[in-house]
Formats: structure tokens, C-alpha cells, sequence
């Protein structure tokens, strides 16, 4: 046996990793319209650019028959390579071998690629298709999980993490995917759930497909654990592309920009947006896409608590992030679940550099027995924790109404706004005209011979006494009044005026975010 007998022998051992659990099972996997971990791979990286890391890791495992059995590449393909030029790391579960599942060294494979991914200040991205645990490794596996959550974790806010579920996602697999910072889905392939259909009937008696238990749908909808939802595993994998394309490397390096073109940034349609009518609804979308860059806004959690708005866009040519009020659902009030989407994405545009921008638009929390029992109190405390703590720039543009603690919680100078600007429209006040009045002058309509004219004319006297902009920003709360079609322009001087703050908070181990 000379030299090139032992290269033919290294290339027939990584013919045989690659090729996963066999013809047989890569062509089940794609009779379910899935690709197979390769090729997802193949599909979201730059040509060439994939370099596999720890093909040859096996288990060691002998129990239950696997003494001996072959799991080519443990299960799940590890390495690194390149998204539209710039460096990422990544993981790809293969479900042709042991369906996925995690044992002892797939755990281990996989936290070894997240450490260089953490090394080397890079976005890691995992591709999610297991069945869960390998239960015939016992314990072993679920401590390969650990290592795993354990990297997720301490790794959060240093380095952007992305997951995608491709298929099944059971059991303690889905901890891992709920700590990173986004979560994508695939319609009709993929699931989540910590405990399936039959376990569910067995246990309660209630029956369900796996679709409807924890779907993609389900969880952008209903839970709010995934951010977006895709129609296909390419459509899914596209999105991560457009999601990093947001996203700086790290938490040490700020946001990539782009080149745009000059144009005109005074946007005269904005004045037809909004009704002047402070109860008539309107979509916040259509404001958000004629004040950021063309074709630039990118939203996630888009059908979870509609009433707040979050997502990404550009301002010339620079990333934002955005928090805006939803007119059209809820009248824009916040709710628990609004509350808590809100407070997520302001901390992970606060971890990465990401300016914040808010669009204001509020009645105020939600009411209601079912709110406050549910902890609104402490969920809606999280706003407030959130824009407290975060040190990016952060800007306000409050658009029609602004009232009680909402408007507080909604980066108001007091917690730490660095520029606060309100359309000439705009009413400010501790609450609406309509209840401020029937509160003041409760007795004074009470006794009137014309309760209802004199309740409109103190609501009238509220709203020009309280309930506009100008008294606000007679006391500073809000830095100026401007012309809505200047908002473009109010945006782009204030991010770049404040592109080199540098703020700092008490030293402190960590907050106590009233989780």
C-alpha cells in the first residue's frame, strides 16, 4: 500500500459521510419535499465557499445494538464558510441518519463548530431536522444537549445566532432554537413542540396532528416562538440571508452599510397617511415604507401581538431597527404578548449596535381582567427595562397620540431617548381627551341641563390645553415639532449626529429584567 492508496482511502471514507444514511433515506427525505442537509448547506452559502469541519467524529456508544452500527458524520454536518462574502458558521442536522437525533458526540460536534463560530466573532446559523435526544445513549445525549444550551447561552449578545427548522424538533431539542436570537420555519415540513401528539393523548386524552400542535404557522401566530415563516426551505433560507444582511459579525462591530443613491428626502404623501382623526385606524407599514430606504424594511414576528410593529430596515443606506405601534390592531395598545416582542427586539438591537427608531402611536396597555391577571404589569415592565438599558441611539417620532404609561414605556426622554420629535398632530397627555374629561368634570356634566354639549366642550378644552405637542415640548420631553414630510430628513441628521455615542451604565454583574 503505497501513498495514493491512503488518499483513495481518505476520499471513499468522506464519499461515505456524505452520503448520510444512504440513497434510500435521502430519497424519503425529498418524497417530503425536504432538502437533505448538504444541500441546504450548498443553498445558502457562496459557491465553494463550505469548508466541513470534524466529518470522521462517530459515536461511541454500544448499547442497544449501536455497538458497531455506522452514523456517518454523527448525524449532523459542522463548518464554516461564506453569506453574500462575509464569514459564518454553521451546523446542518441530517435526518437520514438516526432521523437527526442528538447524542453524546453530535452534541459535542456541534458545540465545537458554535466555540470557533465565538472565536472568530461570526454569526453561527443551525439548521434544525432531529427527532430529539437519542434515547438509546441515555444520559449521554442530554448531557450533549447541555453543551449545546449552555454555548447558546453564553454566546448570547456576543454573536448573532439564527435557527432554522427544517423538520421535526422535539423534546428538549427545542430549548436550543428558543435561546438564539431568531427562529425561522418552514410551512407544512417543520414542527416544534416539547411534547408530541401521541404523548399529549396519552397523557390528556386530547387529540392533534403534529401540524396543528407546533406548525410554523402555530408558532408565528399563536406562541411567538418563531420570527418568520417560509413557504420553503429555500424561501426560509433566503431569509437568513436577508436577515444578516442587517446584522453586524459581532457585538464588537457596528452594523454593515450600503450605498444609496441620492434622492429627495422630503416625503410630501406622508401628510395623507395618517387620519387626523385620533380613532380612525391606519396600517404603521405604510408610514414605515415612505420614510426608510426603498424596498429596505424587512419585518419578523409579523403575524404574533400585530399590535406592535418590529423588524429591520435601512436609512440611507444604514440599519435600524424598529419598534412601531400598530393603529390597525388593538388600536396600537400594548399587550402582554406586545410587550414581550417588543422587549426582545429592542435588547437584540441594543446587543449588536443597531440604532433603534419608534413610531408612537398609542392609547396606552390594554385593559382588562384577563390582561392583569396574565402579569401585563410585568410584562409591560419590560419596555420599560429594555429602552431603559439599551445605549444605541434611540429616536421617537411620536405620529397622533401618546398617552399615560404607554407613551413612558415607549422610549420617552425620561427612560433614556436621545431625540424625541411629534408631528404638529400629536397629543400628549396622561390620558385620551374623551376620558380625561368624563374624569375632571365628571360632577360639572353631571349637573348640566346639556350634559353632552358640556362634555364635548371639555373635551375640547382638554385637547387644546393638554393634549398636543407643545406643552411637551415646552417641559423638554420632546426635543421638536416637525413637519411630518420632514421625518425622513429629522432621522437621517439625528442617527448621524449621534453615530459615534458612547454611553455607559453602573458595573453591574446583570440586570434583573422582570422576566
Amino acid at each position: 500500500m503505497d501513498i495514493y492508496d491512503k488518499i483513495n482511502e481518505l476520499y471513499d471514507k468522506r464519499r461515505q459521510v456524505e452520503l448520510g444514511g444512504g440513497d434510500k433515506k435521502i430519497a424519503k427525505q425529498r418524497e417530503k419535499g425536504k432538502l437533505t442537509a448538504r444541500e441546504r448547506i450548498e443553498y445558502l452559502l457562496d459557491v465553494d465557499t463550505f469548508v466541513e469541519l470534524n466529518p470522521f467524529i462517530e459515536h461511541r456508544s454500544s448499547d442497544f445494538n449501536l455497538n458497531g452500527k455506522a452514523a456517518p458524520g454523527e448525524g449532523v454536518v459542522t463548518g464554516f464558510g461564506k453569506i453574500d462574502g462575509r464569514d459564518v458558521y454553521l451546523f446542518a442536522q441530517d435526518f437520514t441518519v438516526f432521523g437527526g437525533a442528538l447524542g453524546e458526540m453530535h452534541g459535542r460536534k456541534i458545540a465545537a463548530v458554535m466555540d470557533l463560530a465565538a472565536k472568530n466573532g461570526t454569526p453561527f446559523i443551525g439548521l434544525n431536522d432531529s427527532g430529539g435526544a437519542r434515547i438509546q445513549e441515555g444520559v449521554a445525549s442530554l448531557d450533549g444537549y447541555g453543551h449545546v444550551f449552555y454555548r447558546n447561552s453564553i454566546y448570547s449578545g456576543v454573536i448573532p445566532q439564527i435557527s432554522v427548522i427544517m423538520g421535526p424538533c422535539a423534546g428538549g431539542a427545542v430549548y436550543s432554537p428558543a435561546i438564539t436570537d431568531f427562529v425561522v420555519m418552514v410551512e407544512e415540513t417543520s414542527q416544534m413542540f416539547i411534547t408530541g401528539p401521541k404523548v399529549i393523548e396519552t397523557v390528556t386524552g386530547e387529540t392533534i396532528s403534529p401540524e396543528d400542535l407546533g406548525g410554523a404557522s402555530v408558532h408565528n401566530a399563536k406562541s411567538g416562538n418563531a420570527h418568520l415563516q417560509a413557504k420553503s426551505e429555500e424561501e426560509a433560507l433566503d431569509y437568513v440571508k436577508t436577515l444578516l444582511s442587517y446584522l453586524p459579525a459581532n457585538a464588537n462591530e457596528k452594523p454593515p452599510v450600503i450605498e444609496v443613491e441620492e434622492q429627495d428626502d422630503y416625503r410630501p404623501d406622508l401628510t395623507d397617511l395618517i387620519p387626523f382623526d385620533p380613532i380612525r385606524p391606519y396600517d404603521v407599514r405604510t408610514i414605515i415604507r415612505e420614510i426608510v430606504d426603498a424596498d429596505s424594511f424587512f419585518e419578523v414576528h409579523r403575524e404574533f401581538a400585530k399590535n406592535i410593529v418590529v423588524g429591520f430596515a435601512r436609512l440611507n443606506g444604514k440599519s435600524i431597527g424598529l419598534v412601531c405601534n400598530q393603529p390597525k390592531y388593538m388600536a396600537g395598545g400594548l399587550d402582554i404578548d406586545s410587550s414581550d416582542k417588543a422587549s426582545r427586539f429592542i435588547r437584540f438591537c441594543d446587543s449588536f449596535q443597531i440604532p433603534l427608531i419608534t413610531f408612537e402611536d398609542v392609547t396606552g396597555f390594554f385593559p382588562g381582567v384577563k390582561q392583569e391577571h396574565g402579569g401585563i404589569i410585568r410584562h409591560g415592565a419590560k419596555i420599560l427595562y429594555a429602552y431603559s438599558e439599551a445605549t444605541v441611539p434611540k429616536l421617537t417620532v411620536i405620529t397622533r397620540k401618546a398617552y399615560g404609561g404607554a407613551y413612558v414605556a415607549l422610549n420617552s426622554k425620561s427612560i433614556g431617548a436621545d431625540l424625541v420629535y411629534a408631528w404638529p398632530n400629536a397629543e400628549i397627555a396622561v390620558m385620551g381627551p374623551e376620558g380625561a374629561a368624563n374624569i375632571i368634570f365628571a360632577k360639572d356634566i353631571q349637573q348640566s341641563d346639556e350634559p353632552e354639549k358640556l362634555r364635548q366642550e371639555k373635551i375640547q378644552e382638554y385637547r387644546e390645553k393638554f393634549a398636543n405637542p407643545y406643552v411637551a415640548a415646552g417641559l423638554g420631553m420632546v426635543d421638536d415639532v416637525i413637519d411630518p414630510r420632514e421625518t425622513r430628513i429629522a432621522l437621517i441628521k439625528g442617527l448621524d449626529m449621534l453615530k459615534n455615542k458612547s454611553e455607559t451604565r453602573p458595573k453591574k454583574k446583570h440586570g434583573n429584567i422582570p422576566l
